[in-house]
Protein backbone atom coordinates (compact mmCIF):
# COMPACT_ATOMS: atom_id res chain seq x y z
CA UNK A 1 0.00 0.00 0.00
CA UNK A 2 1.57 3.26 -1.06
CA UNK A 3 2.10 6.74 1.57
CA UNK A 4 -1.00 9.23 0.51
CA UNK A 5 -1.59 12.51 2.13
CA UNK A 6 -3.07 12.15 5.63
CA UNK A 7 -1.28 8.81 6.65
CA UNK A 8 0.40 8.14 9.79
CA UNK A 9 3.75 7.03 9.25
CA UNK A 10 7.03 6.21 11.11
CA UNK A 11 9.77 7.62 9.22
CA UNK A 12 13.85 7.05 9.38
CA UNK A 13 16.34 9.35 7.92
CA UNK A 14 19.03 10.82 7.99
CA UNK A 15 19.97 14.63 6.80
CA UNK A 16 23.21 16.03 5.42
CA UNK A 17 24.77 18.84 3.76
CA UNK A 18 24.97 18.33 0.39
CA UNK A 19 28.20 20.83 -0.23
CA UNK A 20 30.29 19.25 3.18
CA UNK A 21 28.29 15.66 3.89
CA UNK A 22 27.96 16.93 7.36
CA UNK A 23 24.97 15.01 9.08
CA UNK A 24 22.87 17.59 10.40
CA UNK A 25 20.17 15.11 12.23
CA UNK A 26 18.78 11.24 12.28
CA UNK A 27 16.66 8.55 13.57
CA UNK A 28 19.69 5.96 13.50
CA UNK A 29 21.96 6.22 16.18
CA UNK A 30 24.81 4.24 15.00
CA UNK A 31 24.46 7.04 12.26
CA UNK A 32 24.78 9.96 14.71
CA UNK A 33 28.08 8.14 16.60
CA UNK A 34 30.08 7.70 13.35
CA UNK A 35 28.89 11.24 12.10
CA UNK A 36 29.97 12.80 15.52
CA UNK A 37 26.49 14.20 15.70
CA UNK A 38 25.86 16.03 19.34
CA UNK A 39 22.21 16.19 19.88
CA UNK A 40 20.01 14.50 22.71
CA UNK A 41 17.04 12.88 21.42
CA UNK A 42 15.84 9.22 21.89
CA UNK A 43 16.47 7.34 18.47
CA UNK A 44 13.92 5.88 16.19
CA UNK A 45 11.77 6.18 13.53
CA UNK A 46 9.53 9.37 14.09
CA UNK A 47 5.95 9.34 13.86
CA UNK A 48 4.66 12.08 11.47
CA UNK A 49 1.12 12.60 9.27
CA UNK A 50 2.00 13.12 5.95
CA UNK A 51 1.43 16.29 4.19
CA UNK A 52 0.69 17.13 8.08
CA UNK A 53 3.19 20.09 8.57
CA UNK A 54 5.67 17.69 10.56
CA UNK A 55 8.16 17.84 8.09
CA UNK A 56 9.63 20.32 5.23
CA UNK A 57 7.65 20.53 1.80
CA UNK A 58 10.21 18.67 0.00
CA UNK A 59 10.63 15.93 2.17
CA UNK A 60 6.94 15.20 2.62
CA UNK A 61 6.07 15.42 -1.13
CA UNK A 62 8.86 12.46 -1.48
CA UNK A 63 7.50 9.87 0.67
CA UNK A 64 3.91 10.03 -1.40
CA UNK A 65 3.26 7.15 -2.97
CA UNK A 66 6.43 5.64 -1.37
CA UNK A 67 5.39 1.75 0.11
CA UNK A 68 5.57 0.41 3.25
CA UNK A 69 9.55 -0.55 4.09
CA UNK A 70 10.98 1.33 1.10
CA UNK A 71 14.28 2.74 0.93
CA UNK A 72 14.95 6.58 -1.32
CA UNK A 73 17.70 9.49 -1.26
CA UNK A 74 16.15 12.78 -2.35
CA UNK A 75 17.95 16.12 -2.70
CA UNK A 76 16.40 19.04 -2.18
CA UNK A 77 17.08 22.33 -3.38
CA UNK A 78 16.96 25.22 -0.60
CA UNK A 79 13.36 26.35 -1.40
CA UNK A 80 12.19 22.69 -1.06
CA UNK A 81 14.31 22.45 2.09
CA UNK A 82 14.87 25.41 4.69
CA UNK A 83 14.65 28.21 2.11
CA UNK A 84 16.70 30.79 0.57
CA UNK A 85 18.75 32.95 2.73
CA UNK A 86 17.40 36.42 3.25
CA UNK A 87 20.20 39.10 3.96
CA UNK A 88 16.92 41.48 5.63
CA UNK A 89 17.42 38.87 8.32
CA UNK A 90 21.00 39.47 9.82
CA UNK A 91 20.52 42.41 12.27
CA UNK A 92 22.68 45.00 13.95
CA UNK A 93 21.54 44.99 17.50
CA UNK A 94 22.79 47.94 20.05
CA UNK A 95 24.82 45.70 23.21
CA UNK A 96 21.95 47.46 26.04
CA UNK A 97 19.70 45.83 24.50
CA UNK A 98 21.27 42.80 25.60
CA UNK A 99 22.72 44.08 28.39
CA UNK A 100 18.92 45.32 29.13
CA UNK A 101 17.69 41.76 29.29
CA UNK A 102 20.78 40.87 31.39
CA UNK A 103 22.16 39.09 28.63
CA UNK A 104 25.93 38.41 27.62
CA UNK A 105 26.26 37.73 24.36
CA UNK A 106 29.11 35.70 22.63
CA UNK A 107 29.83 34.47 19.06
CA UNK A 108 27.71 31.35 18.34
CA UNK A 109 25.21 32.22 21.24
CA UNK A 110 21.86 31.21 20.04
CA UNK A 111 19.35 33.67 21.36
CA UNK A 112 15.34 34.37 20.93
CA UNK A 113 14.26 38.16 19.75
CA UNK A 114 10.52 38.66 19.46
CA UNK A 115 9.66 35.24 18.96
CA UNK A 116 12.33 34.64 16.50
CA UNK A 117 15.25 32.53 16.77
CA UNK A 118 18.88 33.68 15.71
CA UNK A 119 22.31 33.24 16.22
CA UNK A 120 25.07 36.01 16.77
CA UNK A 121 27.96 36.00 14.32
CA UNK A 122 30.11 38.69 15.59
CA UNK A 123 30.59 41.39 18.99
CA UNK A 124 31.76 44.81 17.20
CA UNK A 125 32.20 47.43 19.76
CA UNK A 126 28.55 48.32 20.63
CA UNK A 127 26.87 46.31 18.03
CA UNK A 128 25.96 42.74 17.92
CA UNK A 129 25.32 40.70 14.44
CA UNK A 130 22.59 38.32 14.64
CA UNK A 131 21.72 36.10 12.03
CA UNK A 132 17.51 34.89 12.04
CA UNK A 133 18.09 32.80 9.30
CA UNK A 134 18.11 29.03 9.88
CA UNK A 135 20.97 27.72 9.61
CA UNK A 136 20.30 25.68 6.75
CA UNK A 137 18.83 28.13 4.99
CA UNK A 138 20.68 28.73 1.29
CA UNK A 139 22.19 24.99 1.53
CA UNK A 140 20.80 22.33 -0.56
CA UNK A 141 19.83 18.99 1.41
CA UNK A 142 20.49 15.23 0.58
CA UNK A 143 18.44 12.83 2.90
CA UNK A 144 18.28 9.20 3.06
CA UNK A 145 14.36 7.88 4.12
CA UNK A 146 12.86 4.83 4.95
CA UNK A 147 9.12 4.43 5.79
CA UNK A 148 9.43 2.25 8.47
CA UNK A 149 6.07 1.63 9.12
CA UNK A 150 2.16 2.55 7.66
CA UNK A 151 0.09 2.65 10.92
CA UNK A 152 -3.08 1.37 10.37
CA UNK A 153 -4.87 1.26 13.81
CA UNK A 154 -6.29 4.11 15.10
CA UNK A 155 -5.06 3.79 18.73
CA UNK A 156 -1.46 3.63 17.78
CA UNK A 157 -2.36 6.85 15.50
CA UNK A 158 -3.33 8.49 18.10
CA UNK A 159 -0.32 6.82 20.56
CA UNK A 160 2.40 8.15 17.67
CA UNK A 161 0.85 11.44 17.85
CA UNK A 162 1.48 11.47 21.41
CA UNK A 163 5.04 10.60 21.06
CA UNK A 164 5.81 12.90 18.27
CA UNK A 165 4.81 15.98 20.85
CA UNK A 166 5.77 14.58 23.82
CA UNK A 167 8.95 12.41 23.07
CA UNK A 168 10.16 9.39 24.75
CA UNK A 169 12.46 10.72 27.27
CA UNK A 170 9.76 12.48 28.70
CA UNK A 171 6.72 10.02 28.69
CA UNK A 172 5.97 6.35 28.81
CA UNK A 173 3.56 5.37 26.22
CA UNK A 174 2.89 2.22 27.85
CA UNK A 175 1.17 4.03 31.29
CA UNK A 176 -0.99 6.51 28.66
CA UNK A 177 -4.08 4.91 28.21
CA UNK A 178 -6.60 5.63 24.92
CA UNK A 179 -10.24 5.00 24.27
CA UNK A 180 -11.84 5.71 21.53
CA UNK A 181 -15.57 5.46 21.12
CA UNK A 182 -18.42 7.46 19.02
CA UNK A 183 -16.36 10.02 17.43
CA UNK A 184 -14.60 10.76 21.12
CA UNK A 185 -10.97 10.28 22.14
CA UNK A 186 -10.01 9.99 25.53
CA UNK A 187 -6.57 9.82 26.68
CA UNK A 188 -5.62 8.68 30.23
CA UNK A 189 -2.30 10.50 31.48
CA UNK A 190 -1.20 9.06 34.84
CA UNK A 191 1.47 11.65 36.78
CA UNK A 192 4.20 10.48 35.79
CA UNK A 193 3.34 11.09 31.90
CA UNK A 194 1.80 14.24 32.70
CA UNK A 195 4.76 16.46 34.48
CA UNK A 196 8.23 16.72 32.21
CA UNK A 197 9.31 19.94 34.01
CA UNK A 198 7.87 22.03 31.27
CA UNK A 199 6.05 25.52 31.67
CA UNK A 200 2.47 24.67 31.67
CA UNK A 201 1.76 26.71 28.34
CA UNK A 202 3.94 24.56 26.37
CA UNK A 203 2.16 21.33 27.71
CA UNK A 204 -1.13 22.86 27.09
CA UNK A 205 0.23 23.60 23.57
CA UNK A 206 1.23 20.27 23.07
CA UNK A 207 -2.18 19.00 23.80
CA UNK A 208 -3.78 21.06 21.45
CA UNK A 209 -1.38 19.73 18.80
CA UNK A 210 -2.53 16.65 19.48
CA UNK A 211 -5.88 17.36 19.33
CA UNK A 212 -5.55 19.56 16.36
CA UNK A 213 -4.05 16.83 14.34
CA UNK A 214 -6.29 14.35 15.58
CA UNK A 215 -9.33 16.24 14.66
CA UNK A 216 -7.73 16.52 10.98
CA UNK A 217 -6.79 12.90 9.87
CA UNK A 218 -9.04 11.12 11.87
CA UNK A 219 -12.99 10.46 12.21
CA UNK A 220 -12.84 11.95 15.42
CA UNK A 221 -15.00 15.09 16.97
CA UNK A 222 -13.94 15.58 20.10
CA UNK A 223 -10.32 14.98 22.04
CA UNK A 224 -10.39 14.85 26.04
CA UNK A 225 -7.62 14.43 27.98
CA UNK A 226 -8.04 12.77 31.45
CA UNK A 227 -5.43 13.37 34.29
CA UNK A 228 -5.15 10.42 36.36
CA UNK A 229 -4.04 10.44 39.75
CA UNK A 230 -2.90 7.47 42.17
CA UNK A 231 -3.10 7.08 45.49
CA UNK A 232 0.28 5.46 46.67
CA UNK A 233 0.59 2.75 49.08
CA UNK A 234 3.15 2.92 52.43
CA UNK A 235 6.47 3.06 51.32
CA UNK A 236 6.04 3.85 47.84
CA UNK A 237 8.18 7.09 46.81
Amino acid sequence: MAVKKGDFIRLEFTGRIKETGEVFDTTIEDVAKESGLKIKKVFGPVPVIVGGGHLIKGLDDAILGMDEGEEKHVELQPEEAFGKRDPNLVKLIPMIEFRRQGIKPRVGMSITMEGHEGRIQSIDGGRVRVDFNHELAGKTIEYDIRVKEIIKDEVEKVKSMIQLYYPLDKINLDKVQIEIEDGIVKIYMDELSRFDNRPYMDVTLSRFRIARDIWENMNIKKVEFVDVFTKKGDGED
